[in-house]
Parts: C-alpha cells; sequence; structure tokens
C-alpha cells in the first residue's frame, strides 16, 4: 500500500489525562448519547423495581432518591465505558 493509498489518520476523540478525560466526557456529542442510555435504563429499573410502590402512591423520600440512583449509575457507567474505548495508548505523547 502506498502512502497515498494508507488509511486516513485517525479522528476519533482520545484522552491521556484526568482533564481531557473530563473534556471528552462533558461534550454535546457524548453527553447526548450518555444522557439517552441513562434515561432509557434507568427508567426501565425504576418502573422494575419501584413501580408498585409509585403507582400506589407510597414513594417517600428515600424510595425518590433510588429512583434517582436507577439513573445515575447507567451515565455514570456509560461514560466510565465511552471513556475506556477513548483511552489513548500508553506512551510517549506526540
Amino acid at each position: 500500500m502506498s502512502d497515498s493509498e494508507s488509511a486516513p489518520a485517525s479522528t476519533d476523540p482520545t484522552w491521556r489525562n484526568a482533564r481531557e478525560a473530563v473534556r471528552l466526557a462533558s461534550r454535546p456529542t457524548t453527553l447526548r448519547k450518555t444522557l439517552v442510555i441513562a434515561a432509557i435504563v434507568g427508567t426501565l429499573l425504576s418502573v422494575v423495581n419501584q413501580g408498585d410502590v409509585i403507582v400506589r402512591g407510597d414513594a417517600d423520600s428515600i424510595m425518590w432518591m433510588r429512583i434517582a440512583v436507577n439513573y445515575m449509575v447507567p451515565f455514570v457507567v456509560s461514560t466510565a465505558g465511552f471513556l475506556s474505548a477513548c483511552r489513548a495508548p500508553r506512551g510517549p505523547a506526540r
């Protein structure tokens, strides 16, 4: 394969340190994906785990905190998965 036929340079986002990871995780395109995942999974978890309590109207403040966690966990997991996939290879910086 000649130089003109070589694969184009990767434009995929990567990160090497915590500051770059935060910047990458807070990009609108990243947040759009991770928030959609959190909304879908959080809603499913809430319906499965606390749906009967919500429908009966018996949800207290502790229950609403548990429901909030149902949304936070998938957000954190999907963000961590995204960052894990985007981590720059170890070695000297370019």
